[in-house]
């Protein structure tokens, strides 16, 4: 695998930057921000992104975060939102058959930890455990000893996740929060236990009971998944994220996988790891 790293607080810069800096770090931004993480005003956004008004933020866009269209279905858009979760070509991010092969459920930069008691993930400037992070002992203590992988999202990111596996998939909880964006200016803002999650198990042929996350960032506030309770196949499409930048996270039992030995130095030493869809990056548990 590539060794490609980034640093974990390497975000984007520019006026996306300026923006969070202002809401979080002045006493106007935040009152400001006090109005925007109301969920009335995630609506009004949201309705925006999926009219046709908001056809013009697309070439910039484009532009600005320098995304190769070749990669993507040809299609007339009719909205931002349409663009944001565009489908890939075929043949662009294909499955390991190997049934040995860990492959990523996303395009996402990632950073993998190892579950204990003690343990604290830093996700997005902000440490957590597993209690926090699910609200619930019992998940807890199954995943103690086990591995946690973080795959952040950024804005130009392929925004459509699929199934690592085959497998039964249990049903979905949703765990509803308060909407703030995942950056560094958040300060002291635990960003997830006030942002909307939703998580499954997913009884998979190879990997165990696999806790399967996806966490929404401001603004974003729709969490599309697919199914509720369902039979699924490995590389299946699980379902896709609207605007804004956003999370994945996936906890293994103990001994059920093994972390590709470059993601763990790189986790290690806190850089991110960068991946694709269909990646692989670990293997079946010995």
């Amino acid at each position: 695998m590539n060794d490609k790293r980034k640093r974990i607080t390497t975000y984007n810069s520019g006026i996306q930057a300026k923006v969070i800096e202002f809401l979080y770090k002045t006493e106007l931004g935040n009152k400001l921000l006090k109005v925007l993480i109301m969920p009335f005003v995630s609506k009004i956004i949201g309705h925006f992104m999926d009219s046709r008004f908001s056809l013009p933020l697309i070439k910039p866009f484009i532009k600005y975060n320098n995304i190769d269209m070749q990669e993507y279905e040809e299609c007339k858009y009719r909205s931002f939102n349409e663009f944001f979760t565009r489908k890939i070509k075929k043949g662009y991010r294909n499955f390991s058959k190997n049934n040995e092969d860990l492959c990523s459920p996303c395009d996402a930069k990632l950073t993998a930890y190892k579950i204990t008691e003690d343990s604290r993930f830093m996700v997005k400037g902000t440490l957590y455990d597993m209690t926090s992070l699910t609200r619930s002992k019992k998940l807890a203590k199954y995943y103690k000893d086990g591995t946690l992988l973080i795959f952040r999202l950024s804005v130009k990111d392929y925004h459509r996740y699929a199934y690592i596996d085959t497998c039964k998939q249990k049903r979905n909880y949703k765990i509803s929060g308060v909407l703030h964006t995942v950056h560094p200016a958040c300060g002291n803002v635990p960003v997830y236990k006030e942002n909307t999650r939703e998580f499954s198990i997913l009884d998979s042929a190879n990997f165990g009971k696999v806790l399967m996350m996806e966490v929404g960032a401001m603004l974003v506030g729709r969490i599309t998944n697919y199914n509720k309770e369902t039979y699924a196949v490995r590389g299946q499409e699980k379902g896709r994220f609207e605007y804004g930048g956003s999370t994945i996270i996936l906890a293994f039992a103990k001994g059920k996988v093994t972390i590709d030995e470059n993601i763990l130095n790189n986790s290690r030493y806190s850089y991110e790891t960068e991946v694709k869809m269909g990646s692989i990056i670990g293997k079946k548990g010995i």
